[in-house]
């Protein structure tokens, strides 16, 4: 069984997330998700999610090609999802390699309804 992730906001500890049927969300709750869900509501974030959580890890070098983007907007996208909790890097070199946050999709199923 999984247990939901907290979070502490202004000395309140708030566990995430409630299914959207079942207790109604929290103000912190709200936001948290709300952060998530804009920055799935991009097709181009969408598809580098998916990218990314397809394979353990992805270099930025390595999504330019399948998204047909340029390093810049590369990088403003890995920079949305990471901010939402997402993906996480780690710079090696002069690249960096992105990786999904299971912890987070399991927020986002949960909050869904599974």
């Amino acid at each position: 069984m999984s247990h939901p992730k907290t979070i502490t906001v202004d000395e309140t500890v708030v566990s995430c997330c409630s299914p959207l049927g079942g207790s109604p969300l929290s103000e912190v709750e709200a936001g948290d998700m709300a952060q998530i869900f804009g920055a799935l509501s991009d097709p181009v974030r969408l598809r580098m999610l998916s990218l990314v959580a397809s394979e353990d890890e992805v270099c930025s070098c390595a999504l330019e090609a399948p998204l047909g983007k340029s390093q810049p907007t590369i990088s403003h996208h890995t920079r949305i999802l990471a901010e939402a909790g997402l993906i996480t890097g780690e710079k090696r070199g002069r690249w960096m390699w992105w990786s999904v946050v299971p912890e987070r999709l399991k927020d986002v199923a949960r909050i869904l309804g599974d």
